[in-house]
């Protein structure tokens, strides 16, 4: 007998994979697929929303910038930091518009300053930065100026909002002036917690007697469980041909570059 011959003739008859093997197969293939695209996926939450975001809000700040005109930055004069111009007038808002830029020494360089629009759909924080609640009140009013953004995706603009500290400063520049708003408390809401935005902050019918500005963003990093709400009260203005307060000043020029 060829041994040679009968060998080879049992290769040939090898088995078949069954079917359960094939379906198994097919449901590896598919788990390995969605695995590939799932990664794909956070890459572009985590990484090119911020990319995508800040060229946004790079164009959105220049032409606001150009429709403010010309920023005048002189020379700092001690006299005129310390100067009193009254009470703050109020920052008429128009729905869908980009009314201001929002200045943070406390972020650094990489974060210092991003654009305010009315509104706090997801085309408005997704690409635009900083939204404004519409039933809040508009900057110089009594009351509560609340603003949304995200904190880990489209340009991150929140991210460093639990670092605030005592004596911190806010910035927001309209085309009334400057606004100093002055950090004094942080606190963690559940998502349904919407009295963080009444006039008086989680007091149902009391008249506010001062301006404050309401930051909430998603928390903790990299989840929506639960919001971080970051209060400042309003402290200063300055309008606009007086120039920007010293702390922003290096800001306000890269803004206006």
């Amino acid at each position: 007998m060829n041994r040679t011959a009968t060998a080879q003739g049992r290769r040939m008859q090898r088995r078949q994979p069954s079917a359960g093997n094939r379906i198994a197969g097919f449901f590896g293939e598919l788990l390995i697929t969605l695995g590939i695209l799932l990664m794909l996926y956070v890459v572009w939450e985590l990484w090119w929303t911020n990319i995508d975001s800040a060229q946004a809000q790079k164009e959105v700040t220049a032409n606001l910038v150009q429709e403010l005109g010309d920023v005048k930055v002189p020379e700092i004069n001690e006299e005129e930091e310390e100067k009193d111009y009254g009470p703050a007038p109020v920052t008429e808002l128009v729905p869908g518009e980009t009314f201001g830029i929002m200045y943070f020494p406390r972020f650094g360089a990489n974060g210092s300053h991003h654009p305010v629009t009315y509104g706090v759909e997801d085309h408005v924080i997704d690409n635009l930065g900083i939204g404004h609640y519409p039933t809040t009140q508009q900057p110089g009013e009594l009351g509560n100026f609340a603003v949304a953004a995200h904190r880990q995706t489209h340009g991150q603009v929140f991210w460093d909002i639990d670092k605030l500290q005592d004596g911190d400063k806010i910035y927001l520049q309209t085309a009334e002036g400057y606004y100093t708003y002055t950090w004094y408390a942080t606190e963690i809401v559940a998502p349904s917690n919407g009295d963080v935005l009444l006039p008086t902050p989680h007091q149902w019918g009391v008249e506010p007697t001062k301006s404050i500005l309401t930051m909430t963003t998603c928390h903790p990093k990299y989840s929506t469980q639960q919001r971080m709400i970051a209060y400042s009260e309003l402290t200063d203005w300055r309008p606009l041909d007086a120039g920007p307060p010293k702390e922003i000043r290096d800001m306000v020029i890269d803004a206006t570059s």
